[in-house]
């Protein structure tokens, strides 16, 4: 797994013991503060290949539900995790470095490494939160017959490998598309991203659809 762990990962993974320094504030501003050290993490690592292989032998292959009575309102996202931070700021607290918030958990200052094009991004306005597996896509893999307050856990899962903060750009490029329609250019990222991927459609018991199955095949075969 060594192989696969990129720029971004060893950075997270060194700087996670380190303190954040906020900039002094201008004259009556609100004083910036780094996240709290509890929610300073990297990315949720997903299973290893073989296990995730496993998994993906499990899941169902059936065609795409339809995205009759769809809505994002249907899956309450960005919830209030702690304090003013809502799950969009953890997240990019989380995955950026030296990162300062103000008082309202709004990230001021930082930068973020985007697995999924390989840029490095400066300003948290040029920054998505994906989900990994897209609302979109889970409505039409399962989540249609969900409850709303799973369809909430599954916008919100901080504990698994749903979120991640990537550049707009991709994330808009990637859209609610599966694997079979859009992979990240950046093919280092390949491992993870089908590994993350089926991991999530695993743990929510999610379909796949034939295609989708034998792309994430292709990309599980680059974790070798």
């Amino acid at each position: 797994m060594i192989k696969h762990l990129t720029a971004r990962g060893l950075s997270a993974l060194a700087l996670t013991a380190l303190p954040v320094l906020a900039p002094t504030p201008a004259h009556g501003a609100a004083p910036a503060a780094p996240a709290p050290a509890l929610h300073r993490r990297v990315f949720p690592e997903p299973p290893p290949a073989d296990v995730v292989r496993a998994e993906l032998d499990r899941l169902t292959v059936e065609p795409p539900h339809s995205m009759a009575g769809y809505s994002r309102a249907m899956f309450p996202h960005w919830a209030r995790q702690y304090g003013e931070c809502d799950t969009r700021e953890v997240v990019l607290s989380r995955d950026g470095h030296e990162v300062t918030q103000d008082s309202a958990c709004r990230a001021i200052t930082g930068t973020w490494y985007s697995e999924y094009d390989d840029k490095t991004v400066d300003s948290a306005s040029k920054i998505d939160i994906d989900h990994m597996v897209p609302l979109a896509n889970g409505w039409r893999s399962g989540a249609d017959t969900w409850d709303t307050a799973k369809r909430k856990r599954f916008a919100n899962d901080l504990d698994n490998s749903q979120l991640i903060a990537v550049s707009a750009a991709s994330n808009r490029s990637k859209g609610d598309q599966a694997p079979d329609q859009w992979t990240p250019p950046n093919t280092f990222y390949w491992c993870t991203y089908s590994r993350a991927w089926t991991h999530i459609k695993s743990l929510y018991g999610l379909s796949v659809t034939a295609a989708e199955r034998t792309k994430l095949i292709e990309m599980l075969n680059t974790c070798d």
